[in-house]
């Protein structure tokens, strides 16, 4: 069987963000794993403005040029690790747009989380959890979590050994899911 294809979405697109140290790292954690490829996409360079869809995404008739594009990137993904900062008990509005735009092309599709924030960021992957299950996606359990400020010194990020250790779990339950649904898609 071909590698999976996972794609580690960079969640925010706020100035100054520290989604792009994290999902750089992660993509290092992945690098050199056999049953799985993972790329880095970042919604700061998908265009996508505040959805702007006439129709639902549910119906699949998408109008919109950068919905059309957005719909193939993530069609070609086996599962996806989202990288979230909390912002006021929830994720970034960026996400929730980019997860509103499209429907089918999540479904049957394993997710799993990194986050970071004044707690962990764990109340964001709470509600990504309710979002992903509306999408049909399934969620898996282990997640990686990091500490604003003190997983980010003088707004370094620098990750201990316990988070390398969380990320290759969540790896190999995402693959584990990720193969399984692939099987569900066909």
């Amino acid at each position: 069987m071909a590698p999976l294809n996972i794609a580690i979405i960079v969640g925010s697109t706020r100035p100054g963000r520290n989604g792009t140290a994290v999902a750089a790292w992660v993509h290092e954690q992945a690098s050199g794993r056999e049953a799985a490829t993972y790329e880095i996409i970042d919604l700061e360079d998908t265009g996508l403005p505040l959805l702007d869809e006439a129709i639902p995404a549910l119906v699949g008739k998408y109008e919109q040029q950068h919905t059309k594009d957005w719909a193939a990137t993530v069609a070609r993904f086996d599962g996806f690790v989202f990288v979230t900062p909390e912002y006021n008990h929830s994720t970034s509005p960026a996400l929730l747009n980019a997860l509103d735009y499209v429907y089918a092309e999540w479904n049957n599709k394993a997710v799993g989380f990194v986050s970071y924030g004044t707690s962990y960021g764990v109340r964001a992957v709470e509600h990504l959890r309710g979002v992903a299950g509306e999408l049909q996606m399934a969620d898996i359990r282990n997640q990686v979590r990091f500490a604003l400020p003190s997983d980010f010194p003088d707004r370094v990020f620098t990750p201990g050994p316990e988070h390398a250790e969380q990320a290759a779990d969540l790896f190999d339950q995402l693959e584990l899911w990720a193969g399984a649904l692939r099987t569900v898609r066909s």
